[in-house]
């Protein structure tokens, strides 16, 4: 990761692990509900989410220590298959007709969510209807804790690089921040924002534009070794 780049995701995930610490979303009124005492908590969190920001594939590695350490224990051999399978399934059918995909790659399952269907346009504000749907996905995320949970913000290539990267960024931290109020484990969370880097269709047309504006959600094992 370039050195510009990782101060930018630094600063996102900077902003996501204090917020979390602080505060939680009323999930009927959208308005955030400050915590004066959790103030301290949020350094540290803060901390390990810059950590797992600039270290790539080395902050999977020390969030699985941390949890491991934590006592949540490690997936090993054939129960790895087993555990995603059943999260999967959970997934498939809490979000069936809500418009996010759940897709698999390997042990990781891949959450999309449009952008078109989680934000306003331009915007990092949640559609009050997209609630319920995270809701739902931080009650399978909380049964099963033995996965990290990593999200990513994606735009199209409309507009600045600086918009773009930034706007990837504040969604992502939107996603995780909702889901931190919903009491995921702050442990378990990584937030990134890739900007326009990472296209999954042709930003030459309309629906390729839109296909590249959302937000995912990797869910990852944890296993030991």
């Amino acid at each position: 990761m370039k050195k510009s780049a990782a101060y930018r995701v630094l600063a996102a995930v900077t902003l996501v692990a204090f917020a979390s610490g602080c505060s939680t979303i009323n999930p009927y009124t959208g308005q955030t509900q400050m915590s004066k005492a959790a103030g301290g908590a949020a350094i540290g969190a803060a901390t390990g989410a810059i950590i797992g920001a600039v270290s790539g594939k080395g902050s999977r590695e020390s969030r699985e220590r941390a949890l491991i350490g934590a006592g949540v224990g490690a997936l090993a051999g054939g129960s790895v298959g087993f555990y995603m399978d059943q999260q999967e399934a959970k997934l498939r059918q809490q979000l069936q007709g809500t418009g996010v995909s759940v897709t698999r790659s390997g042990d990781h399952i891949i959450l999309n969510m449009p952008g078109n269907v989680t934000f306003e346009t331009n915007s990092s504000d949640l559609r009050p209807q997209f609630f319920g749907v995270l809701d739902s996905v931080g009650l399978v995320i909380n049964e099963f804790n033995k996965t990290l949970v990593e999200v990513s913000g994606h735009t199209d290539s409309t507009g600045s690089d600086s918009f773009n990267q930034s706007l990837s960024e504040r969604r992502a931290g939107t996603v995780a921040h909702y889901l931190l109020g919903r009491q995921v484990d702050n442990m378990r969370v990584l937030t990134f924002g890739f900007g326009e880097s990472r296209p999954i269709a042709t930003n030459g047309t309309a629906d390729g534009r839109q296909a590249n504006r959302r937000v995912e959600i990797e869910l990852v094992p944890v296993t030991q070794g």
